[in-house]
């Protein structure tokens, strides 16, 4: 369905009755990314509500340059939309850049989360202590910073170097199509200019966000075969927790191991739903 909010309408799944789950994905996807996470959680007795973020899929690209698609913006989107919906509180699982913004929520507004579940991204501390081996996998960063650079390198030869780029994506082609339309590439881009300039990355240490707060029990789940994050990036976040952490590893799994493990990702965030409802 389509919700609209007070900058933007996004485009949401919802399903089921019961306590609720908000699933956030990362770049380059959508919604969908869920797909066999929401029949499993509807079926054991929760809601789910899967937003399509905005500057994504077929949600509104709003204009304003990286500004518009900043982290904090996507909280405020998120924010308005559990009002719209008359959600008190949700278990809240985060992918990729679904995960920072998830822990972002999860600082703004603790008291809004039953737990938060983190997929892939950990948070940024464990991220830059993670090294020299992070900052290596990291390099597609940089270029995302490039605006113009990288929409070319991206589609050039129709697409080649995104569809390397997303490697093993089970929905590579489902992903890259509405990427094809004016201005969408630029907008998913746009996060990163945004939210992890060069001077995040790679300048002197800036002030880290604050640890989660105690009253937000946290998992970590990171997958082995995962390209573009170290483990260390995600079992290292647990320092950066004040309340509980619980860490687990996928095996045979890549960066979407949500999609190339779904029985055992759907079995992670239902015990750990029931663990803290």
């Amino acid at each position: 369905m389509r919700v609209e909010l007070s900058e933007v309408t996004l485009d949401v799944r919802t399903s089921g009755e019961g306590p609720a789950v908000l699933l956030l994905h990362g770049f380059p996807d959508s919604h969908d990314l869920w797909r066999r996470q929401i029949p499993a959680l509807t079926a054991a007795g929760f809601s789910c509500v899967a937003p399509t973020l905005r500057g994504f899929g077929a949600s509104d690209r709003p204009a304003g340059g990286p500004a518009a698609y900043h982290p904090a913006k996507h909280v405020g989107d998120l924010l308005e939309l559990l009002a719209r919906l008359e959600l008190d509180r949700v278990h809240l699982v985060g992918h990729d850049w679904g995960s920072g913004i998830a822990q972002a929520l999860a600082q703004i507004a603790p008291e809004r989360v039953r737990s938060l579940s983190l997929l892939s991204v950990g948070h940024l501390g464990a991220i830059r202590a993670a090294g020299w081996e992070q900052r290596q996998l990291s390099w597609y960063m940089v270029l995302f910073q490039l605006a113009g650079v990288a929409e070319e390198w991206l589609t050039r030869d129709d697409w080649a170097n995104f569809r390397e780029m997303l490697g093993e994506h089970p929905d590579a082609e489902a992903v890259l199509e509405p990427l094809r339309a004016p201005g969408a590439l630029t907008a998913a881009l746009d996060i990163y200019r945004a939210g992890l300039p060069p001077e995040v990355q790679f300048g002197p240490d800036l002030p880290l966000p604050p640890p989660l707060a105690e009253s937000v029990p946290v998992m970590g789940v990171w997958s082995k075969g995962d390209r573009f994050l170290t483990e260390r990036s995600m079992s290292g976040t647990g320092e950066f927790v004040a309340g509980s952490w619980r860490y687990e590893r996928v095996e045979e799994a890549g960066h979407w191991l949500q999609l190339d493990q779904p029985e055992k990702v759907n079995e992670l965030l239902l015990s750990f739903f029931k663990e803290n409802s």
